[in-house]
């Protein structure tokens, strides 16, 4: 068949870009046609690695699993990873090219569009259908010359439109009459359908102003997605996982929110365990009454390590440690849990050296060649947090610029280091989606569960499926919601 596309852009970050791409290809997907995400270009911290080393955002990866299909970097062949307030790291088809300002970017971003188009083409090539994600607002007027990934990109692809915007925050008509309006004639000429996202209450009370708001811009409503409970993973930190706090009996967990936090994410499996808790904590007033700490990777280690040491957060840790509670590092926040770290080459800091928290005989330095590698080992040596794994198999993704060095026992085969034991409470590694492994994180929570006279668990679900099962909800939610007529209409099928 001829392949067909649609975009998807919203009034504003935090719209619901992402999950309607993602209920988009879910459906699609369903009614059986091959169907692949893609976004030009991506700001985010939460990245993943492919098969084949390549880096790129973590929502294309959970719009690909809508899809069934291995996300691949040519589903976005531009990522954007801020490094500080200035300067972002600048990835390219799955490598990092080097960090620039936002103005070097500015002026040098609208050379990628050969490789946005040869991205692109192969999914033309290769799908019946592309769902095009956008990024922010379409209309940032003072940025809209270099746009690549917005309405440049709807007409670089030939592609209909649909324009998402949020009614939960307010002034959505506002946003949706602004939106269209700031458009040129030929913008606005794409835009075939608006829907409207997080609606709360009775969907009559709403109709009078979807009938006006369609009347002033010329667009149809064609739908209007309710507030629901479906748990599809965050894509950047316009997140509302870090205000709520859960308030069940079991396991507390504190989880550092750090200034430069990435891939976030790995925290997810946890939380879809019943008897735990999670809250993000940027002080040591919210620390005191956890049975775990996460140290999460971040995007500057050496900053944000001394960031948490100026706030006292860093003295609650060790504190915390010495009173036998457990301390779990991942990437950023293994590194962290060291001695020292290293920064020769000005890397990810203006700060050359910096002490780490002394939770392990370890050092790391940070190297100019990144890592970016999927990983499959076997757990060995285990006799701390997971004790009685030997032998096991674990997966996981890399992405960091260390090279972490020193005396602690490790518990895989590798000669490098991928993940640390220290005695009974203390566990660090380089891999994100640790907790994807089922068996890992039953074992770690086992044995808070023993100490506080809780009941073990002899299985759990993996984030795989909970994952698929929740995507199943959102196509359900979404042919209720979404005329699918007029979407099968708008892609000219």
């Amino acid at each position: 068949m001829k392949h067909r596309n649609i975009m998807v852009v919203g009034t504003s970050s935090g719209a619901g870009k992402s999950i309607t791409v993602a209920g988009l290809c879910r459906a699609l997907t369903k009614d059986g046609y091959r169907v692949s995400p893609f976004k030009s270009q991506n700001m985010a911290l939460n990245s993943f690695v492919t098969k084949s080393g390549l880096e790129m955002g973590r929502a294309q990866v959970v719009q690909a699993a809508a899809c069934g299909i291995d996300p691949e970097a040519y589903m976005n062949p531009i990522l954007l990873k801020p490094t500080t307030n200035r300067k972002i790291q600048v990835i390219v088809n799955g490598k990092s090219i080097g960090n620039m300002s936002g103005i070097e970017y500015g002026k040098f971003k609208t050379s990628l569009k050969p490789e946005i188009m040869r991205s692109y083409n192969y999914i033309k090539e290769n799908f019946d259908i592309s769902v095009i994600e956008g990024a922010g607002s379409p209309v940032e007027i003072n940025i809209k010359g270099e746009d690549i990934a917005n309405m440049k990109m709807a007409e670089m692809a030939d592609s209909p439109v649909i324009l998402v915007a949020d009614i939960d925050r307010g002034g959505v008509f506002a946003s949706i009459y602004g939106t269209i309006m700031l458009m040129t004639a030929e913008e606005r000429a794409r835009v075939k359908g608006v829907i409207i996202n997080k609606f709360r209450g009775d969907i009559n009370i709403l109709k009078p102003g979807l009938k006006e708001i369609e009347e002033l811009t010329g667009v149809p409503v064609i739908g209007v997605m309710p507030y629901s409970n479906i748990d599809i993973e965050d894509e950047d930190s316009v997140t509302e996982r870090f205000k709520k706090m859960q308030k069940k009996k079991g396991i507390n967990i504190s989880v550092i929110k750090l200034r430069h936090i990435s891939n976030f994410t790995d925290i997810d499996a946890l939380r879809i365990v019943e008897d735990v808790n999670i809250k993000y904590v940027t002080s040591p007033d919210e620390m005191g009454d956890e049975d775990i700490i996460i140290i999460p990777g971040t995007k500057n280690t050496i900053d944000d390590l001394k960031e948490i040491k100026d706030s006292g957060v860093a003295t609650e840790i060790i504190k915390a440690s010495k009173a036998g509670k457990s301390i779990i590092g991942i990437c950023g926040g293994f590194q962290m849990m060291g001695e020292k770290i290293k920064d020769p080459y000005g890397i990810e800091s203006e700060i050359k050296e910096i002490p780490g928290l002394g939770l392990l005989e370890l050092e790391t330095i940070m190297e100019k060649e990144k890592n970016t590698l999927q990983y499959e080992g076997k757990l060995e040596n285990c006799s701390g947090l997971l004790a009685g794994l030997n032998g096991e198999s674990i997966n996981g993704y890399e992405i960091h610029q260390g090279v972490t060095i020193g005396k602690e026992r490790k518990i895989t085969s590798d000669e490098r280091v991928v993940a640390i034991e220290k005695g009974d409470t203390i566990f660090a590694t380089y891999l994100h989606g640790i907790f994807d492994n089922e068996k890992v994180t039953r074992t770690i929570l086992n044995k808070v569960r023993q100490k506080k006279g809780i009941e073990t668990q002899l299985e759990g679900v993996t984030f795989a499926e909970y994952r698929e099962k929740e995507l199943d909800k959102l196509e359900k939610v979404f042919r209720e919601n979404i005329d699918m007529e007029k979407i099968y209409e708008i892609l000219g099928e």
